[in-house]
């Protein structure tokens, strides 16, 4: 059945799963204005973006792809556990939000409204990885600390 349905839109039907803006015919001398990258792109596009300096832009763009590997050295909390941890379950939840709006901002065109909603994602991003993280992690570390001096 698979096979059927497979070679049915191969050889009988090849265009009907492509894109409409793939029928404009080609200007040499133009670049389209909605060429955008793959979906998995779009947030890093968006920071790319959100600089106006181009250097500083991809300095950005791969400083939030290795700032991942950062993580752990930054976060020094006790309790590793989000299940415990109610403020980092939300700042984790608004962090997620935030990736979704930047790659909504990623396709959309570079015009106004859409330029600054990138660059305060953009700052939202990389505040949540060095300052929101670590000073997360520290305050929590404070309170565990106290409620083991309580309790002795």
């Amino acid at each position: 059945m698979f096979f059927t349905f497979y070679f049915a839109v191969v050889f009988f039907y090849p265009d009907s799963m492509g894109h409409p803006d793939n029928y404009i015919p080609a200007n040499p001398m133009v670049t389209p204005a909605h060429i955008v990258p793959e979906w998995y792109f779009l947030p890093m596009y968006a920071i790319l973006r959100s600089i106006p300096n181009k250097l500083l832009g991809v300095i950005a763009m791969f400083a939030s792809l290795l700032s991942w590997l950062l993580i752990p050295f930054i976060a020094q909390a006790k309790v590793r556990s989000t299940l415990f941890r109610p403020m980092h379950k939300f700042l984790f939840w608004l962090f997620l939000a935030n990736c979704m709006l930047l790659g909504w901002i990623g396709q959309c065109p570079a015009e106004t409204p859409y330029i600054e909603i990138g660059q305060v994602g953009t700052f939202f991003y990389f505040a949540y990885i060095f300052v929101l993280l670590p000073g997360l992690g520290w305050f929590e570390n404070q309170l565990f600390d106290s409620v083991i001096e309580q309790n002795k």
